[in-house]
């Protein structure tokens, strides 16, 4: 799908407008039940993320390691790293910038740096479940002439919806990109969706899975519809410490297939 700006603006407000009149007045102010603030809460390693947010004044840190092969043997990797920070009891600050190897390339750089804000509106509300949005800006820190970065500015708004189905959590997303340029180094409008699934499976072993999928865009870096399935166990060494792997399949599209490990890590409190 590639909207032009104005549509794309016109899509945001709507789904925006309807969770608002999808919930009662109640459940913007509701507060979920107290946890503990020190155990992690993994955005990885599935592409999705959940409407949870870091609790005030504490910090968290996740990072890993992605090794992709693609269909004509050649390879490359990556590994993210993000500094989650809880500013308010319902609002998260968000830095990340992978390390990237890539595809052909003899070194490693690092990449573009994201900056965003993760808003949970709702608690268990009717429909959307816990509703979150997280706008984001991409700058170009990175490299379009080493491979590391695609040289352009990226607005993002990212549509969260999490859901408790017994002991299973599932996380519903939908996204929108919009860049600077030409649409020579990136395309200059993109979208994304995901339908992530996680849970128990013993003791402190656990289990990921998510299929999701970049519908296709245009320009002259337009690439084809790319779908995919990710899965893998999870660990939770400590309640503030969670290790994760697994792989990655394409189902179609120009999807690398890919080995993943990771962690995520509650640092502390920062502040009171």
């Amino acid at each position: 799908m590639n909207l032009p700006p104005s549509a794309a603006m016109r899509v945001a407000v709507a789904l925006t407008a309807l969770v608002f009149l999808l919930v009662r007045p109640a459940d913007l102010a509701a507060q979920k039940p107290a946890q503990n603030p020190h155990a992690t809460q993994p955005e990885r390693p599935t592409v999705a993320t959940h409407a949870g947010t870091v609790a005030a004044g504490w910090v968290e840190i996740e990072a890993g390691s992605e090794f992709d092969r693609y269909r004509d043997r050649s390879r490359g990797a990556l590994a993210p790293v993000l500094l989650k920070l809880g500013l308010a009891p319902r609002l998260q600050l968000s830095l990340q910038t992978p390390i990237v190897w890539p595809v052909g390339g003899n070194s490693a750089g690092f990449g573009d740096l994201s900056v965003g804000l993760k808003w949970r509106l709702v608690n268990e509300a009717p429909i959307v479940g816990d509703f979150a949005i997280l706008p984001s800006i991409k700058v170009s820190t990175g490299s379009a002439d080493a491979g590391t970065g695609t040289g352009t500015t990226d607005i993002n708004l990212l549509f969260i919806s999490s859901h408790k189905l017994g002991p299973v959590d599932v996380d519903l997303n939908f996204g929108y990109t919009r860049r600077s340029g030409d649409g020579t180094l990136a395309p200059r409008s993109a979208s994304l969706w995901t339908i992530s699934f996680g849970g128990p499976a013993r003791g402190r072993l656990g289990w990921t899975a998510e299929l999701y999928g970049y519908p296709g865009t245009s320009g002259p870096a337009g690439a084809a519809p790319v779908v995919a399935l990710l899965g893998g166990p999870t660990i939770d060494i400590r309640d503030w410490l969670t290790l994760d792997a697994g792989v990655i399949v394409p189902i179609t599209g120009p999807q690398p297939r890919a080995l993943y490990v990771g962690l995520a890590y509650n640092v502390g409190r920062l502040w009171r």
